[in-house]
């Protein structure tokens, strides 16, 4: 009998891993069910291929809402299935749905099935799609599921857009700094030999000139061995929670960053409690899609008062990350019972916000940028002058 490894959510909402003994991944996942555990993710104890990654989030999001209208429409799943299989245009994708076509053919779950394709389908959109069978609603589920992914990849690429022109700006002004000071400098040196006193501000940009045009080629190994190893840092927990609470409490960056990790949160735990999904076990999830440590583990105090009968908002206020509007309108939602559908109009509220956050830190950084080129050109303008003048005194 094959095993098979799971990811699944107790019912005190602790999240469980181990392997399971089981003719199919159904199988595994109603056994898992038996028990008491919200399967996450069911997968064949097997290594898994690499050409599975590197798929577009919106060709998922746009495969999720087709399946979605076909099976609103009475298409049958498989048919829809094999349908997307077929797409050329994401041949990755393609490859997916068609091996999940055929294991949903073989008796399985569509739920159970995707669960073989972590490199192309999240554990979490088993769980929304799992909630959907379980209550009848698959069609809507796909759709929802569909939007959350949408919505997340425009998040995305608003983040990764907005610093596009910022790092431009940086690129062009490092690397004309570095001719000037490299290449140019060096040789308008020997015109100031015949000066006895050279002002300060020549004798320190001549300084430096000489420290680039020396150690310049030598130093960019050394710089990217630096950031190689701040990449690397990066990586443990320890040095994110240090970066992420200073850059949390910083004027401009801060806003956007609570932000960001708010309207994360709130769209999957929104989306999930809407798909049909428990309280607990959406909570365990929404925690890693916040993309924030800090609010990881501001979700995880808080499912541990959900989980012993409190309410979730006063867990969140402690943590100082949310706005107070927002989790004035949580707690509100809370006690009403419409956790969901609010939670979702305050993604959008928040998303909205996260655009004039960026639109008004572009519009920042940009004269600071172009006013930091500017000075290093008054500043190399005023040490090449200042002697000029000083020798036709002397005159």
């Amino acid at each position: 009998m094959p095993a098979f490894r799971y990811t699944a959510v107790a019912a005190g909402g602790e999240r469980v891993r181990g392997t399971a003994d089981a003719p199919s991944q159904a199988a595994a996942a109603a056994e898992l069910e038996k028990k008491g555990l919200t399967p996450i993710e069911v997968a064949p104890g097997r290594a898994r291929s690499t050409r599975r990654k590197g798929v577009s989030a919106r060709a998922l999001a746009a495969a999720y809402s087709q399946l979605g209208d076909q099976v609103a429409a009475g298409v049958p799943l498989i048919r829809g299935l094999r349908m997307l299989g077929e797409r050329k245009s994401q041949p990755r994708i393609g490859e997916a749905f068609t091996a999940i076509a055929d294991r949903v053919e073989g008796g399985d779950d569509l739920s159970a099935a995707m669960a073989d394709w972590p490199g192309v389908i999240p554990g979490f959109h088993g769980a929304m799609v799992r909630a959907g069978e379980r209550g009848g609603f698959l069609g809507e589920a796909l759709h929802k599921l569909g939007d959350l992914v949408e919505r997340q990849a425009e998040l995305r690429t608003k983040l990764t857009g907005a610093m596009v022109y910022p790092m431009l700006l940086v690129t062009i002004g490092l690397t004309i700094t570095g001719v000037v000071f490299g290449l140019f400098l060096p040789k308008f040196e020997a015109m100031f030999e015949r000066v006895d006193r050279l002002p300060v501000v020549t004798v320190f940009v001549f300084g430096l000139a000489d420290f680039v045009s020396r150690f310049g080629l030598v130093s960019l190994p050394v710089l990217a061995a630096g950031a190689f190893g701040a990449a690397w840092a990066l990586r443990r927990e320890d040095v994110q929670r240090w970066v992420l609470r200073i850059a949390t409490r910083s004027p401009v960056v801060g806003p956007i960053l609570r932000s960001v990790a708010t309207a994360r949160f709130c769209r999957m735990l929104g989306t999930m409690l809407t798909g049909g999904v428990p309280m607990l076990p959406a909570m365990r999830i929404a925690r890693d899609a916040a993309g924030n440590i800090l609010m990881a583990e501001a979700v995880e105090r808080a499912a541990d008062r959900v989980q012993t009968g409190e309410a979730m908002t006063p867990s969140l206020r402690d943590a100082g990350l949310i706005e107070d509007d927002v989790l004035e309108m949580l707690a509100m939602a809370e006690s009403a019972g419409n956790l969901g559908p609010i939670l979702l109009r305050i993604a959008e509220t928040i998303e909205k916000r996260v655009d004039r956050l960026l639109t008004s830190a572009i519009r920042l950084i940009e004269p600071l940028l172009i006013g930091m080129i500017a000075l290093v050109v008054g500043v190399v303008a005023a040490a090449l002058l200042l002697p000029l003048v000083s020798m036709r005194t002397g005159f």
